[in-house]
């Protein structure tokens, strides 16, 4: 019942062409309106929420969220991150952001540039705070770009590897330098100069890249295996599974960490 609930939740979101932060009619209203209770309701957005279609907010109700039209979904239950998979990271947005900043100079969409002014100021933040701020500078930068589905593969990109994400925040944590990085490819991005806008962006990530490389990263350790069909129960041990926490995925993207 939930699950066909939130279906019909999400058509009502599309039909009445909400988007992110418009609010949601109250449970009671949904309630008398699919003729359920209201505990179906709620169990239905908590569904919508851990998908990040939804947001609530003490005191305030229930919104759209970030997640409305995102494709992919991150697993929770990844690995923790290691320098391999960090750099995975940073090799991708490599090969696709330096083109994606040339594509938003060249387009400069005037009300995703405006976003992409605001959005630049979250790299002061600390990491954990700029996964709740509203919009990540390079999505962002996507968006001025004109083309949709730049935008959405940048966005997934880092709603995937989240996690990966978040240690790249912590091992370059420069926020002023980073943020005065954003504020050179912005105004590249603002004056038209594509060949500015598409060398300061992979500059920012070949340093990102310069500072994962340096960076301690705890030693992956191989389980024991005598043999025996216990081989892998070193993976269950509170020492092996201390693991940073894993990001709030289904709201990374709003917030995203910023580099």
């Amino acid at each position: 019942m939930s699950e066909r609930l939130a279906d019909n939740i999400v058509e009502i979101i599309r039909s009445e062409r909400l988007g992110h932060g418009d609010a949601l009619a109250s449970s009671r209203d949904l309630a008398r309106r699919f003729g359920v209770t209201t505990p179906t309701v709620r169990e239905a957005l908590r569904r919508l929420e851990a998908t990040g279609v939804v947001e609530f907010r003490h005191g305030s109700g229930t919104y759209v969220g970030p997640g409305i039209g995102r494709r992919l979904m991150a697993n929770p239950h990844l690995p923790r991150s290691t320098r391999a998979s960090v750099l995975e990271l940073v090799e991708a947005r490599l090969v696709l952001e330096p083109a994606v900043a040339a594509a938003a100079a060249n387009v400069r969409m005037a009300e995703a540039v405006r976003e992409l002014e605001s959005a630049a100021a979250n790299a002061l933040h600390p990491p954990e705070e700029s996964l709740r701020r509203s919009v990540h500078f390079h999505v962002a930068l996507a968006a001025a770009s004109g083309n949709s589905l730049l935008r959405e593969a940048v966005e997934a990109l880092l709603q995937v590897r989240a996690r990966d994400q978040v240690e790249i925040r912590h091992r370059y944590n420069d926020r002023a330098r980073d943020h005065a990085e954003h504020l050179e490819i912005l105004d590249a991005v603002r004056d038209g100069d594509a060949a500015a806008a598409e060398r300061l962006t992979r500059t920012h990530l070949v340093a990102i890249r310069e500072a994962v490389l340096a960076a301690d990263f705890p030693v992956e350790e191989e389980p024991e295996n005598d043999g025996g069909a216990d081989g892998d129960n070193d993976r269950d041990s509170p020492a092996a599974s201390e693991a940073p926490a894993t990001p709030d995925t289904s709201a990374t993207l709003q917030e995203g960490a910023q580099q």
